[in-house]
């Protein structure tokens, strides 16, 4: 939250700055939101940004845009693909490719934890998604991990969720200007395009910022995000 959130905060400001109604959530569990990190659910999530919607339905004027990172990126679609609900177009910051990929990161900072704390890691990442499917819940990084939350984020495969009936801004943040996307994500990228999907690839140089030990800020990604939703009005 103390890097993410402040890139999405930053963002949140120059497009109101610009004209648009935005908002910007904590999920349930996150942030300043009620309840634990070891209550969330995936479809609880899903509740948070259907919430989100109907306020905005009820205040603004005009079409909505759904804006996530990285696994808020895959939320959204996943949302927007059961919701039956119409949007303008999907605003994706450095979209999580697969889900088990992602859990196993996440999984590897308890590894880590138990290495620093007493030099050598007491469980593997295998042993780990043993105990989850098992119906034990986790403490990593000092949250509690559920099951139930685990299996949902290990079954998402970004391939899968290609929106429909809108376009996908897709903002990577590379290390130096001029580079394509990963292989992996272009893959994606390919067979969304491949499937009728109007997909936009933004690639901007830029510090990993939700990754970075220190607090940084991307103004590339910011001023692209920007500009593409200024045009996107005209």
């Amino acid at each position: 939250m103390n890097k993410s959130r402040r890139m999405a905060a930053l963002q949140s400001r120059m497009l109101a700055g610009c004209g648009f109604a935005v908002l910007q959530i904590d999920l349930f569990g996150c942030g300043d939101s009620s309840g634990d990190f070891g209550e969330a659910r995936w479809e609880l999530w899903k509740e948070d940004v259907a919430l989100a919607v109907a306020w905005l339905r009820q205040r603004a004027v005009g079409g909505i845009h759904l804006w996530g990172l990285r696994l808020g990126a895959l939320l959204a679609l996943d949302y927007g693909a059961g919701s039956g609900e119409a949007f303008g177009a999907y605003f994706l910051w450095q979209p999580v490719v697969s889900g088990e990929a992602f859990l196993t990161q996440f999984l590897r900072l308890r590894v880590a934890t138990e290495m620093i704390a007493d030099g050598v890691a007491a469980t593997g990442t295998r042993a780990l998604r043993e105990s989850l499917t098992a119906g034990s819940a986790l403490e990593i990084a000092g949250y509690e991990l559920a099951p139930q939350l685990a299996r949902a984020i290990d079954g998402l495969k970004l391939a899968e969720l290609a929106p429909r009936g809108a376009p996908a801004h897709w903002f990577e943040v590379v290390p130096e200007a001029g580079r394509a996307l990963p292989p992996a994500a272009r893959r994606v990228a390919d067979r969304w395009s491949a499937s009728g999907i109007e997909v936009n690839v933004h690639t901007v140089a830029g510090e990993t910022f939700w990754n970075t030990l220190e607090i940084t800020d991307c103004p590339l990604l910011i001023e692209e995000t920007t500009k593409v939703f200024v045009d996107s009005r005209r």
